[in-house]
């Protein structure tokens, strides 16, 4: 029987402390990104599932935090120390989305939100807020963009939404790759970005992606809505409206089914109803028997623990069937579920090409070894 998940020894590279003292700055643009094409009778379509905020946005309109201040805030997320004798104690001076020992807890974990992290606690990890605020600048030269550039609370220009996504669009079709993007958002930038990526993609309006229009990319600018209960799922957008009442293969099918770009905003309320577990996050419906279709989730709060982890994912358990089971993050962590490392969004051009690709090859390996 075909299934997903097992040894997770596949994590590797990415997962490596994330090193920001030895960064080029990217050639943001050009087609020197991974160009890993699979043969055309192995290829799925792909469905990214794509959060938005400290993933392809350094920003967030509901905290009203600028791009400083989001950055510096996702820094308190991967550095990591412990109490030791009263007194907080650094593990490590790198910052990594997985912990470099057992008993190391996150800053964000031990103290919450910490304003200014980078100016007081966090000093040490100056350097790497501000090498990374370097490499988001907007084009020296460049006039502003209402849409695609955003001015922070050091008055300097800034890319709103990352190159790096925008280089994933370029990497997919070039290598013939069918996919279609949700974006998925608890947050209210939703309208904003759809309107963004559009401009973008139909006006060539980007000044280091003005050949975006020859993808021939469409975007559906209404955005939709998953909300969530004890009695199930209901997805909306403009008329269209499809409930788990009815069976949670119709969603799957509808989100397998799309084409271009488009969006959801996710229920937040329920997430914070089930405490921020597995069990309110992100519905993610996922078939392993499905020859034709592979979804993937990219979003910055996939964590692997399951009390605290954005994504829950719905894994169908026959053929066909309508019946699924709620599958363990580290199940599917690098196969299905891609934690953004939002540093190395900003730092390396095809990173969100890159991660995408392990995915795909180690879901491959994964059902081949279920069927096997």
């Amino acid at each position: 029987m075909a299934h997903i998940g097992g040894d997770n020894s596949h994590q590797a590279e990415e997962n490596d402390e994330t090193n920001s003292r030895h960064l080029s700055k990217p050639a943001h643009g050009t087609n020197d990104g991974l160009r890993v094409c699979i043969a055309s009778h192995e290829q799925k379509k792909i469905i990214l599932h794509v959060d938005l905020n400290n993933t392809i946005l350094v920003s967030d309109a509901v905290t009203c935090q600028g791009t400083v201040a989001a950055l510096d805030y996702f820094l308190t997320t991967v550095t990591w120390g412990k109490m030791s004798k009263g007194k907080w104690e650094w593990l490590s001076d790198s910052p990594s989305l997985l912990p470099p020992r057992d008993d190391a807890v996150n800053y964000y974990s031990q103290f919450g939100a910490t304003p200014r992290f980078t100016s007081g606690a966090g000093r040490r990890f100056r350097g790497i807020l501000e090498e990374h605020l370097n490499l988001l600048r907007w084009p020296e030269g460049e006039k502003g963009d209402r849409e695609l550039s955003i001015k922070a609370e050091d008055g300097r220009l800034y890319h709103w939404i990352l190159p790096s996504f925008f280089q994933l669009l370029k990497d997919l079709t070039q290598q013939g790759t069918e996919f279609a993007i949700h974006f998925r958002t608890f947050g209210s930038d939703l309208p904003r970005v759809l309107s963004a990526v559009s401009k973008t993609l139909t006006q060539g309006a980007h000044p280091l992606f003005p050949d975006l229009p020859d993808l021939k990319l469409s975007v559906n600018k209404t955005p939709g809505k998953i909300r969530c209960s004890s009695k199930g799922v209901l997805l909306s957008r403009g008329a269209e409206r499809l409930s788990t009442r009815d069976g949670e293969r119709g969603l799957y099918q509808f989100l397998s089914s799309a084409n271009g770009l488009g969006g959801f905003q996710d229920d937040y309320e329920w997430w914070v109803t089930k405490k921020f577990s597995i069990q309110g996050g992100k519905p993610l419906w996922l078939d392993p028997f499905d020859k034709h279709v592979q979804h993937i989730f990219i979003d910055d709060n996939i964590r692997q623990n399951e009390e605290d982890t954005v994504v829950h994912p719905k894994v169908f358990m026959e053929p066909g069937g309508s019946d699924t089971r709620t599958a363990c993050i580290s199940e599917l962590y690098d196969i299905a579920l891609i934690q953004t490392d939002l540093l190395k969004a900003i730092s390396e051009p095809d990173y969100f090409t890159r991660r995408v690709q392990i995915c795909r090859e180690n879901y491959e390996k994964n059902v081949q070894q279920g069927s096997g």
